[in-house]
C-alpha cells in the first residue's frame, strides 16, 4: 500500500525514477542525428523519423494518460521503459530505414506512456500519507531537478563516449566479427541507455508500490480510457486555473521550439563549422538542462518570496520571456558583448521554465482527483507538444534572424500575463470532480 511509505522515502523513490527514466534519453541527445547520418540516412529521412516520433507521442498522449489512471501507474511506467529499451536497441544496432523508423516510433510511444504516471504516483502516495493538503512543491521540484540533471549528465556522456572510444568508425569489428558493422562508436551511448532502461523497469516494479486496484478485463480498461480522457479535456474547459496551466504549457512549448530549431544553426555560424557547432550545441544543451534543474530546485523559495505559487509562475515565465528577447536582439551580432547577452538569455529561458513547472503542477494536483491525475498531466504535455509543433512550422519559414526568437518571447510573455489576474482559491482535490 502507498500509505506505508513515509514522505522522505516516497520522495527518494520518485527522484530515482525520474533520474533512471531520463538518463537514457539524455544519452541520445548528442549522438542520435550523427548516428543516423553515419548509417546513411539523408536529412529528409531523419526529419521524417523525428516527425513520426512526435506524431506518435502526440496521438498517444491522452489515451496513455487515461490508461495510467485506469490500469495503474507502475504497469504503465514499466511498459514505457520496455518500449524505450526496444527503441534504443533498434536505433543503436539497426541500419535499415524501417528499423530506425520503428525505433523512433517506439520511442515516441514510450514518451507518451511515461508522461504523468511517476508524478501521479508520487502525489497519490503523499496524499495517502498526509491527506489532500500534503505539501507537494518540494518533491515536485526535486523530481524536476533530477530530470534536468539526468538529461545534462546524459548529454555530456553521450557526446563524450564516442570520442573516447577512438576515431575508427566500426567498433564492432574491434569487438568481434559477429558485431562488425553493427556497433559504431556513436551506437555506444544508445546501447548504454538500453542497459539503464532495464534497471529502470526493475526499479519501477520493485520500488513503486501502489494500492491494489479492482481486477479489470481488457474491455473494461479500454472502455474506461475514453471516459477519463474526456474528463481531462473538460477539466480545462470548466476550471480557469487549470486552463491557465495548460495555456502556459503551450507558451513554454513555443519557446522551446524556437530554441531547438535555431540554436544549432546559430552555434554552427558562431564557430564557423558544423562539427564544432555540434560540440558547442551539446555544451549549450547541457547548460540549459542545468539551468532548468537549478530553476526547479529554487521553485519553493521562489513561491515563498513571491507570496504564492501563481505569482512565482508569472515571475518565472516573465524571466524566460526576457531571455528569449535577449536572444532576439543579439541574433544579428557576433561581438563578445552580444555573445554574453545571448548566453545569459539562453540560461534565463531554461531557468524560468524550470522554476515555473513545480508551482504550476502543485496548483494542478490540488485541483484534480487521483482518478484523473495522470490524464491532466498528459493534457498539459500535449499542450506543450502541439504548441511547439505549430510554432515550429510557423517560424521554420522565417529563417535566421531576430523574428523567430521574438515570436517565442512573445508567446512566453503572453503565458506570464495569464497569471497577472487574481486566481480563484485552490480547492482540495477531495472536492474536485473526477
Amino acid at each position: 500500500m502507498t500509505g506505508r511509505l513515509d514522505i522522505p522515502a516516497a520522495r527518494r523513490r520518485y527522484v530515482t525514477a525520474c533520474t533512471l527514466f531520463w538518463l537514457p534519453l539524455g544519452l541520445t541527445v548528442a549522438p542520435l542525428i550523427l548516428l543516423l547520418t553515419e548509417r546513411g540516412m539523408t536529412m529528409a529521412a531523419i526529419a521524417g523519423f523525428f516527425a513520426a516520433h512526435s506524431l506518435v507521442a502526440a496521438a498517444l498522449e491522452l489515451p496513455t494518460g487515461g490508461l495510467s489512471d485506469v490500469l495503474g501507474r507502475r504497469a504503465v511506467l514499466a511498459a514505457a521503459g520496455l518500449l524505450n529499451l526496444a527503441a534504443l536497441t533498434l536505433l543503436g544496432l539497426g541500419s535499415a530505414p524501417w528499423l530506425l523508423g520503428l525505433g523512433m516510433v517506439l520511442m515516441g510511444a514510450g514518451r507518451a506512456l511515461s508522461s504523468g504516471p511517476a508524478e501521479a504516483w508520487y502525489v497519490d502516495t503523499l496524499q495517502a500519507h498526509s491527506g489532500p493538503d500534503a505539501e507537494l512543491r518540494t518533491g515536485l521540484a526535486r523530481g524536476s531537478s533530477a530530470t534536468s540533471a539526468a538529461l545534462a549528465a546524459g548529454t555530456l556522456l553521450g557526446g563524450t563516449l564516442p570520442w573516447l572510444l577512438g576515431a575508427g568508425p566500426d567498433l564492432g569489428a574491434r569487438l568481434g566479427g559477429a558485431t562488425s558493422g553493427l556497433v559504431l562508436p556513436l551506437s555506444v551511448p544508445l546501447l548504454l541507455g538500453a542497459a539503464v532502461e532495464i534497471a529502470f523497469v526493475l526499479y519501477i516494479l520493485a520500488a513503486l508500490p501502489e494500492p491494489s486496484r479492482p481486477a479489470a478485463t481488457l474491455r473494461e480498461v479500454l472502455r474506461g480510457i475514453p471516459v477519463t480522457v474526456v474528463d481531462g479535456l473538460r477539466l480545462g474547459g470548466r476550471d480557469a486555473m487549470v486552463r491557465r496551466i495548460f495555456l502556459s504549457a503551450g507558451a513554454a512549448g513555443s519557446a522551446l521550439a524556437a530554441l531547438e530549431l535555431f540554436t544549432p544553426g546559430r552555434a554552427a555560424a558562431l564557430t564557423g563549422a558544423s562539427d564544432s557547432g555540434a560540440v558547442l550545441f551539446a555544451a549549450l544543451a547541457c547548460a540549459g538542462f542545468v539551468c532548468s534543474g537549478v530553476g526547479s530546485h529554487l521553485a519553493p523559495a521562489a513561491a515563498r518570496l513571491a507570496g504564492s505559487g501563481e505569482r512565482a509562475v508569472m515571475a518565472s515565465l516573465g524571466a524566460s520571456a526576457v531571455g528569449l528577447l535577449l536572444l532576439g536582439v543579439t541574433a544579428l551580432s557576433t561581438g563578445v558583448g552580444s555573445m554574453v547577452l545571448a548566453a545569459t538569455g539562453y540560461g534565463l529561458v531554461y531557468l524560468g521554465i524550470g522554476a515555473a513547472g513545480p508551482s504550476e503542477n502543485d496548483i494542478l494536483h490540488r485541483r484534480v482527483s487521483s482518478a484523473g491525475r495522470a490524464t491532466a498531466l498528459s493534457v498539459q504535455s500535449l499542450a506543450l507538444q502541439l504548441a511547439g509543433a505549430l510554432t515550429g512550422l510557423a517560424i521554420g519559414v522565417l529563417g535566421p534572424g531576430p523574428l523567430p526568437w521574438l515570436v517565442g518571447g512573445a508567446a512566453l510573455l503572453a503565458g506570464a500575463l495569464l497569471w497577472a489576474r487574481r486566481g480563484v482559491p485552490e480547492p482540495s482535490t477531495s472536492t474536485c470532480p473526477n
